[in-house]
Parts: C-alpha cells; structure tokens; sequence
C-alpha cells in the first residue's frame, strides 16, 4: 500500500513539469518559420551542410536557391521574394542597402573566397598555372565576369598573367560558377576557373588537378549576406544570419577552403 502511494504521489509531482515540457514542445513548433535565401552558387554545398544543422537546432526551414549575384540582383529589384542575400562580393549587397533593399547594420562578411584554375584531369593543372601558357586545351571555362564576381576574378587573373587577348578565344562562358564548374566536371572544357569550395573539401583537393590562385591576382572575393527588409518580420531570417556568424557554421565555411 505505501508503495503505490508514494508511486501516486510521484506520478502528481511529475504531472506539471510534463505538461510545462510540452508546452514548451507546442510553443517551439508555433515559432517555427520559413526563409527563402538567395545563395551564391559558389557556396553551394557549404550552405547545403549548413541548412541541415540549421534546420536541426532551430526548427525553421531554410528555402535555397542557387545562382549568379548579378542575376540575384536583378530578382531582387524586381520584387523576387527572398528574405537573405548570401552573395559572392560585397558591391551588390552594398548596392541594395545603399538603395533601400536591406536593413540597415544587417550586413556582414561570412566568407572570402578563393579563385582556382581546375581540371578533372588529375595531371594536367600544374601547381603554378603555366599549363595557361603552355597551352594544350582547347576550350578553358570562365563565369560570366558580368555576372559573376568569380567571373570577374578570372579575367583580372588573366590580365595580370598578360594572357587575356591570347586565350580569350578558347573561353566557354557559364552563366554563373555553378555552370563554369559543370562544364569543367563534365569534361566539355579541359579546364576552367572556378570557386575552390567547388573542388575542395575537409582540407583536401576532391579530384583532378588545380592551382590556387594567388591573392594578389585578383581583387579580394570577400562575400557578404544582407538580412533584406522583406525579412525584418522573419524570425527564421534573423535567425539564420545570426546562426552563419556562429562556430558551427564557420567550421563548415573554413572545411570547404574559405578564409574568414
């Protein structure tokens, strides 16, 4: 008998701190929200790893979209309906906060990126990129500098290489990096510039053959995300902003050969 008292009396003590814990379970659920992200499509896979850990400790569902900077731009004048910028420079999210498309002090740099020369090849990129010299391919990918800040990067690369006027002929031009990357992985271009975090992963090359490309050949591909003001009022926007500066995020960005 006094064992299934005290069995009772646990069993009512229990009882308000399992209906506060599912509460809590209820309120979690109802605050859940959904964010659309315009996303760089050099960072493609670092920002798929990251929507995953994202979406396990928050609770909000990430809504990504891969593509040129350039071409985000345009969508986002145009009344595109996204909430967060992860763009591959810092002009264009200065642009749109400049002309009253982000919210202000929402700002900041969530990585650097890299510029390298890659072939699916595993011998034909040389650890100093004279292969561009040497010749030897016949069609070498670029991104749409236009577009494109990776793009851009490559035709600054070749003019401070003087190589430019001489190789410009042998250009398959991509829409954006993702494209330039495709044309390379499928061997419809011999080689071509591209994002290292394309190529490369937990500290390691993931196949073929590439020469990083010097910092100083290029202008810094430094890449900002904007919090935009269609996502003021987004509780899964502001919490992913806050969620790319943390360890977590930061530890994916550095495996895929960003600099922070």
């Amino acid at each position: 008998m006094k064992t299934r008292f005290t069995r009772l009396i646990r069993h009512f003590a229990l009882a308000p701190l399992l209906f506060g814990m599912a509460l809590c379970g209820v309120s979690s659920a109802s605050a859940a929200a959904e964010v659309s992200v315009a996303v760089a499509a050099n960072f493609t896979a670092p920002m798929q790893k990251i929507t995953k850990i994202f979406e396990a400790d928050t609770g909000h569902k990430a809504l990504l979209a891969f593509g040129a900077t350039g071409a985000f731009y345009a969508q986002i004048k145009n009344g595109a309906p996204f909430q967060v910028l992860l763009a591959a420079d810092k002009e264009t999210p200065a642009r749109l906060e400049k002309e009253g498309f982000v919210m202000a002090g929402a700002r900041f740099t969530y990585a650097v990126g890299k510029l390298v020369l890659w072939s699916k090849r595993p011998s034909l990129v040389d650890n100093k990129g004279y292969v561009l010299r040497q010749g030897g391919f016949d069609k070498l990918a670029v991104a749409n500098p236009k577009l494109a800040p990776y793009g851009a990067a490559a035709m600054e690369t070749l003019t401070k290489l003087g190589l430019l006027a001489q190789l410009q002929p042998k250009f398959v031009e991509g829409a954006n990096i993702g494209q330039t990357y495709q044309f390379v992985a499928s061997e419809n271009a011999a080689l071509g510039f591209v994002a290292l975090s394309q190529v490369y992963a937990d500290g390691r090359l993931t196949e073929g053959s590439a020469w990083i490309v010097p910092a100083n050949f290029h202008a810094p591909i430094q890449q900002d995300a904007v919090l935009l003001t269609t996502g003021k009022d987004n509780a899964a926007a502001t919490a992913l902003m806050t969620y790319l500066q943390g360890d977590k995020a930061r530890a994916i960005i550095r495996a895929y050969g960003y600099d922070l």
